[in-house]
């Protein structure tokens, strides 16, 4: 698609569906010659709707903002495991439970 399209970067979502209400869930990305990839998030589903959506929302934060493709792939991700814990197509998820996953908390939301 890079090279067809003339695309700086390509993203997809990668999901594994071992049980209806329980997957697994994960981002890569190919930029700049390199592919970046992020952890793998064991997910209780909610929701899936909004979960693609989601995870262009934090992919595009994560390289505008932190001006990084591995960061694009990881708030991306983080954001979108996050989105499928919620009911409803909206995600109700903060930058601060983006960044307290991001550092190893569960998804499960405290607020």
């Amino acid at each position: 698609m890079q090279e067809k399209f003339k695309f700086t970067a390509v993203a997809i979502t990668l999901r594994e569906n071992p049980l209806v209400w329980r997957n697994t869930w994960t981002a890569i990305a190919y930029a700049d010659g390199k592919f970046y990839d992020d952890v793998k998030y064991d997910l209780e589903i909610v929701d899936r709707i909004g979960g693609g959506d989601s995870f262009s929302a934090g992919f595009i934060y994560g390289r505008l903002v932190k001006n990084s493709y591995d960061a694009a792939v990881r708030y991306g991700n983080a954001f979108s495991a996050l989105k499928h814990t919620m009911p409803g197509d909206f995600n109700w998820a903060t930058l601060q439970e983006v960044e307290s996953l991001l550092k190893g908390a569960s998804l499960r939301v405290a607020r």
